[in-house]
C-alpha cells in the first residue's frame, strides 16, 4: 500500500495566522472600527474572499454593543440549527443560552396557516427572549423581514441584530431593510452572500472580544 503525504500547513494556529495575514495583505481595513476589526477578518476567512469586507456595514458602536450584551449574559437567538451549532459555547463569556425555535412543534403548522416559511413562523416565538438579546440571522431572509415587522409592531428590541441571510431571493433586500430601518444596532453583510458559517464566525468573534477567549 502506497502512503501519500502532501506538503501543507498542519498546525491550526499557524493556519489561522497565515490566513489572517493573507487577508490583511489583500484587504483595506483602515475604515473598519476597532470593535469590528476581528469580525471583518473572520467574515473574510469564513467566505474565503477578502473582498467580502467591502460589503460589511454597521451602525456606530455595534461591536461594542454586542460584546456588552454578551457579557451581561444576553441570549443568542438564531434562525437556523446549523448556525446555532456553529456558535462556540466555550467562547461565550456568561454561559449565554443559544436559542433556535425552528424545530418547535408549532412552527410547521403556524407556517402553513400563515402561508409563510417555517423560518418566519419561528420568529414569532422569539418574543419572550428578544429584549436585550443578540439576534443572528444567517439563513432565511424571511426571518429577517419578519423580525423587522415584529419590532415595528412593538416587539421588544434586541441589543444587536447580525443580518447575514444568504440567497438569491430576498437576501439582499432584507439586509437593506434592516439598514434602512435600523431599529437597533446592527452588523450586515450586504448582497446575496452570507450563510450560517459567516454568521457564526461573526458571533464567535464578538464572544472572543468579550474577554473570555482571545
Amino acid at each position: 500500500m502506497t502512503i501519500v503525504s502532501y506538503e501543507h500547513i498542519r498546525n491550526p494556529d499557524a493556519i489561522y495566522a497565515a490566513s489572517f495575514a493573507a487577508i490583511r495583505d489583500e484587504a483595506d481595513l483602515s475604515h473598519i472600527p476597532d470593535d469590528l476589526q476581528d469580525i471583518a477578518l473572520r467574515v473574510a476567512h469564513a467566505i474565503g474572499d477578502a473582498e467580502a469586507i467591502k460589503d460589511l456595514v454597521w451602525s456606530e458602536g455595534a461591536g461594542t454593543a454586542g460584546c456588552a450584551a454578551l457579557t451581561r449574559g444576553a441570549p443568542v437567538i438564531t434562525d437556523a440549527r446549523m448556525l446555532a451549532d456553529g456558535v462556540i459555547r466555550r467562547a461565550l463569556p456568561a454561559q449565554n443560552p443559544v436559542i433556535c425555535t425552528l424545530g418547535l412543534g408549532s412552527v410547521a403548522g403556524n407556517a402553513m396557516r400563515l402561508e409563510t416559511t417555517r423560518s418566519a413562523a419561528a420568529v414569532d416565538l422569539w418574543g419572550s427572549f428578544l429584549e436585550g438579546s443578540l439576534v443572528v440571522i444567517g439563513n432565511a431572509p424571511t426571518a429577517l423581514f419578519r423580525l423587522l415587522e415584529n419590532i415595528a409592531a412593538g416587539a421588544p428590541k434586541p441589543a444587536l441584530i447580525i443580518g447575514m441571510p444568504v440567497g438569491y431571493v430576498g437576501a439582499a433586500e432584507s439586509k437593506e431593510a434592516l439598514v434602512e430601518a435600523a431599529p437597533t444596532p446592527f452588523i450586515v453583510l450586504r448582497g446575496r452572500r452570507g450563510g450560517s458559517a459567516v454568521a457564526a464566525a461573526t458571533i464567535n468573534a464578538l464572544a472572543r472580544n468579550s474577554g473570555n477567549i482571545r
